[in-house]
């Protein structure tokens, strides 16, 4: 299996937040819906007990988490001594191949966060008032608000985020009220929400509203469905099927190219072994789904679906579209039956180039142009477009392309993901597939 980077998102707030319970939830309603979760437990203190019932870290593996870190200062579970305290980006890192990864605390871990606040704790309450106050007065979140009445602009912990046209400062009067309700203010303002927060959690009316005012979703405590929702679709890894694109006889080859021996084998079974550890669903597009069926015998366990044309014309871009229509997951990467060399650590790049970019389709691009089939496309985004295009009477794969959003994916970021390279080559000739065909015998003899 290739390991895709685990997106990761976080859940903070106080002591007795009730942090714990939402996680637990979390995880066994994400894992219900079919997804692995990872899970990352971090403790101030030093020192810590594993996976004892009832122990922050049994509870998040009895949710359901297929691997869960436990982190404190100078210790983590699997079990690893180190010098100092381990990044949470390092953790995280450590642990590829999830499709999301729930973070407990590490409030500085520049995740994204979810913020708790919930009524029956002390310390949460006072910090939703804080927050509270902070909306009404118009303060940034992330913003020192210890420093007011000091005459000192407010320190606003995201680099990128405006200071305030005037620092916001309390009267003599609001100040001493300030001092007064809030004693522990420099405490508060380290457990305040930051630039990092992209939603709340809490039974606190107020802090709901603030999060409104702010722009950030607010969830109910108990409505862990909703915010199951909201974590799938903004933070979990999108699901990618990958479609094989088999055609039908090819008359170079004297059959289909599917079928032609390679390695001793037919050429579909290499390009099967090599690209399911990717798919989320697996599609072959077939005009001759009956001399496949044995993929099904050969591996049941990979669900393999057989697709015929979507429509009658043949090319490029009929073979795009049916490819499309065929596919259920968000992202949908599509390859050529002949690309002996095609590889699933670039299918991997694309996919994370992808969420990054938020582009329709993401395709390697080089001296000779577009390789529309060696890319990931973002399923909704393309599908309107290639049909209109097909309309048109276009058989082009790239005729749409200037209709969506194009992330064009160079040479060197292929090379990055794939430093063997030789992605994208076709063997369209029994010679050339007799060439490829020794390439692969040499470096599996080496």
């Amino acid at each position: 299996m290739i390991d895709f980077p685990s997106p990761a998102v976080s859940i903070v707030g106080r002591h007795n937040s009730g942090k714990t319970t939402l996680i637990e939830k979390l995880i066994a309603e994400l894992v219900g819906r079919g997804f692995d979760v990872g899970s990352v437990k971090h403790h101030s203190h030093v020192g810590f007990d594993i996976d004892i019932p009832g122990k922050d870290s049994w509870r998040h593996r009895h949710a359901g988490a297929s691997e869960t870190v436990i982190a404190a200062p100078g210790q983590m579970a699997r079990i690893k001594t180190t010098e100092g305290e381990l990044e949470c980006a390092d953790i995280v890192a450590s642990m590829p191949g999830h499709d999301v990864v729930i973070v407990e605390g590490y409030r500085k871990s520049g995740l994204p966060t979810i913020e708790i606040m919930r009524a029956g704790n002390a310390a949460d309450a006072r910090t939703a008032e804080v927050f509270a106050e902070g909306a009404r007065k118009g303060w940034a979140l992330g913003t020192d608000f210890t420093q007011f009445g000091r005459n000192a602009i407010p320190h606003v912990d995201d680099a990128d985020a405006p200071e305030p046209a005037e620092a916001p400062k309390l009267t003599a009067s609001e100040e001493a009220e300030f001092a007064r309700q809030y004693p522990n203010r420099t405490d508060i303002s380290n457990k305040m929400p930051t630039a990092s927060t992209v939603a709340v959690v809490t039974d606190i009316p107020q802090a709901a509203q603030a999060a409104d005012v702010y722009g950030i979703p607010a969830f109910d405590i108990d409505d862990v469905s909703a915010l199951a929702d909201f974590v799938e679709q903004a933070f979990a890894r999108p699901r990618v099927s990958l479609v094989i694109q088999a055609g039908g006889e090819s008359r170079r080859m004297g059959r289909s190219k599917a079928t032609v021996p390679f390695c001793g084998r037919p050429l579909i079974c290499r390009m099967v072994e090599r690209l399911s550890p990717v798919a989320d669903e697996l599609i072959i597009t077939t005009n001759e789904p009956e001399n496949l069926a044995f993929l099904h015998t050969q591996y049941p366990n990979l669900h393999i679906q057989l697709v015929c044309d979507a429509v009658e014309e043949r090319g490029a871009l009929p073979g795009l579209y049916t490819a499309l229509r065929a596919a259920r997951n968000p992202y949908v990467a599509v390859v050529a039956c002949d690309m002996v060399f095609a590889s699933p650590a670039l299918v991997v790049a694309e996919a994370l180039e992808m969420t990054k970019s938020r582009a329709d389709v993401v395709v390697p691009v080089n001296k000779h142009g577009f390789e529309p089939f060696h890319a990931v496309y973002r399923r909704m985004g393309c599908l309107p477009a290639v049909r209109a295009a097909l309309d048109r009477g276009d058989k082009r794969a790239q005729i749409f392309f200037d209709q969506v959003n194009v992330c064009e994916f160079p040479q060197e970021k292929v090379l990055a993901a794939e430093p063997m390279g030789g992605c994208f080559i076709n063997a369209n000739t029994p010679a050339e597939l007799a060439a490829l065909e020794r390439i692969v015998q040499d470096r599996t003899e080496g």
